[in-house]
């Protein structure tokens, strides 16, 4: 459970941290993503999550993180 929170309090992090440093950019960036499809938002998300399950994998499975 202790992992699972500082996971999520890092996402926060991360998440954050673009919103912070360059708000008028991510204004920018919500108008133009507003502007696109939800077909092309879903498949963006899909290779996202997907990256990130390789990643966790990758991590889990080799011994140069350890």
């Amino acid at each position: 459970m202790k992992l699972f929170l500082c996971a999520i309090g890092l996402v926060m992090i991360f998440e954050g941290l673009p919103y912070f440093a360059f708000p008028e950019k991510m204004q920018e960036m919500m108008r133009t993503l507003s502007e696109q499809s939800p077909d092309v938002l879903r498949i963006v998300g899909l290779l996202a999550t997907i990256l990130g399950l390789v990643i966790c994998y990758v991590v889990q499975r080799t011994s140069l993180f350890q």
